[in-house]
């Protein structure tokens, strides 16, 4: 797909943290924009990529978003949109951020943000936008109650493979599995289609997906079936990826039992940080072990756990083999860290299982 524009990522304060999960995202991999910039101050002058993943990705980071703004349009490559990277807990708009992105128009530039609240119901922003002539998308906005899907039971006509990227915390990584799983699978040669569950992944530009938390109960399991339905409709995959949200057990963000229930994948994969003890964001709240994660995951979904990949935060760079190796291991499953180890050893695993189909 043909990208919106460049983009400039606004991430003071919260990049390199889980509440600048957006920003991750977005630097990693995004086919909706061209990153060509990354705000915050406290890493200004460094590649973001090193930042994040020691990789050095091009997107260089600045103190503020005019130092962005300059840059980018000095070097001939001017950005043409504001996208906000921040997502704190309950996903609100910081005050800091709504006046970062006034600035972002009065600069000229449009702005995208994955909040609950919504820039475009702002007065002084939409009217500033309306006088220059820009836009202000708010991709958590639910679509219209009349354009919602009510699960329908159609999800049986998907003969395609259905893998869940599920998880045991929220912010562990579960998207940039999928989007790596979902590029390991087409450079094997086999068609292969994300659908999203959350913001970031439309900002990442999923073709097809939902923003999950955005829509009433009632609908939930309607928009993920009809999200897989047509993402098997129109493209034909050998395979779909689905992006999880939260956990089964998180306290604040308990996830993926519509996934389980109207996706009705065939196989899940488990993202898990090893290293961390309780749920993000929330002392005193202990995370569940993995092995009774599972347990919990293949009796709603009556179908099998086939891999672990690992969130490798807190562990060093030399320790992430051991601990996948020994992770898989106490497990029976492959496991592995895809953003460091690649995901070729979870194509095999599901070989088998596309080859039946």
């Amino acid at each position: 797909m043909a990208t919106d524009g460049n983009a400039i990522v606004y991430c003071e304060g919260f990049f390199g943290t889980t509440n600048g999960k957006t920003a991750h995202g977005l630097v990693r991999h995004t086919r909706r924009y061209k990153v060509v910039a990354l705000v915050d101050s406290r890493y200004a002058g460094k590649d973001a990529g090193m930042v994040l993943d020691n990789k050095n990705y091009g997107i260089p980071t600045y103190a503020s978003l005019d130092d962005a703004f300059d840059a980018t349009k000095n070097s001939g490559n001017p950005a043409k949109y504001f996208v906000n990277g921040i997502t704190p807990d309950g996903g609100r708009v910081i005050q800091e951020t709504r006046q970062a992105a006034k600035r972002a128009l009065e600069l000229g530039l449009n702005v995208d943000s994955g909040a609950h609240d919504f820039l475009s119901e702002d007065y002084e922003l939409m009217k500033l936008a309306k006088e220059k002539n820009l836009t202000i998308r708010d991709v958590r906005k639910p679509p219209a109650r009349n354009e919602q899907h009510f699960f329908s039971g159609k999800i049986e006509d998907v003969d395609c493979l259905k893998v869940a990227i599920l998880g045991t915390d929220s912010a562990v990584g579960k998207r940039t599995t999928a989007w790596i799983l979902v590029d390991a699978l087409e450079k094997a040669g086999f068609r292969a289609e994300m659908v999203g569950t959350g913001q970031t992944a439309w900002m990442q530009g999923a073709k097809y997906g939902i923003i999950m938390d955005s829509l009433i109960n009632d609908f939930v399991s309607g928009e993920i079936e009809n999200a897989v339905w047509s993402a098997w409709h129109n493209e034909k995959p050998d395979v779909i990826v689905i992006e999880g949200q939260g956990s089964l057990m998180n306290p604040a963000y308990p996830g993926g039992f519509e996934i389980l229930a109207a996706g009705r994948p065939d196989v899940i994969i488990m993202q898990h940080p090893p290293a961390r003890k309780e749920y993000d964001g929330f002392p005193g709240y202990a995370l569940h072990p993995l092995e009774v994660q599972i347990e919990a995951v293949e009796l709603l979904g009556s179908k099998p756990v086939i891999a672990i990949t690992i969130n490798h935060e807190n562990i060093s760079a030399d320790d992430i083999p051991r601990i996948a190796e020994e992770t898989g291991r106490s497990l029976g499953l492959p496991a592995v860290d895809a953003l460091t180890q690649g995901a070729d050893v979870l194509v095999e695993v599901l070989r088998k299982y596309i080859h039946k189909r």
